[in-house]
């Protein structure tokens, strides 16, 4: 498995570096492009660990979510085919990646979702994919 913990999201990328830099741009044309380009800086995800034990269910796109538990913390991987989505997979891992089970659950992720505006400016299927996404990142830290 590769090394997780060089995964920059919620390390050197965080849920409020994210919200500062959304906050920046005046139009969501320019929000877009920034989120595409969070999803270029996802580490590359294991080939191998792109089949159905690792798909996320619900989304409109294909998604793919790995994780380590290293020190009680959990570290993910993650990949989509679509360029967008791994820009909302980066949104994500940086509230969540490298941080205890008990940080992801008391996270609120609809409060970061609202400081971003980010729902009102996905279709209802992406939506849907984002809060699969979440969905599955709080199983793991359940277990």
């Amino acid at each position: 498995m590769s090394d997780l913990t060089q995964n920059p999201f919620g390390t050197s990328i965080t849920a409020e570096d994210v919200v500062d830099t959304l906050g920046f741009f005046d139009g969501w044309e320019d929000r877009y492009k920034y989120i595409i380009d969070l999803g270029k800086e996802l580490p590359e995800m294991d080939e191998a660990k792109k089949d159905d034990a690792y798909q996320v269910k619900g989304c409109q796109s294909q998604v793919w979510i790995d994780y380590q538990r290293i020190d009680d913390k959990l570290w993910f991987a993650a990949d989509s085919d679509a360029f967008i989505v791994k820009g909302l997979l980066g949104i994500v891992l940086a509230a969540y990646n490298s941080k205890s089970p008990k940080d992801i659950l008391a996270f609120d992720i609809n409060e970061y979702f609202d400081q971003l505006g980010l729902l009102k400016h996905l279709s209802p299927t992406r939506g849907n994919g984002l809060r699969s996404m979440v969905e599955r990142i709080r199983t793991e830290a359940k277990k």
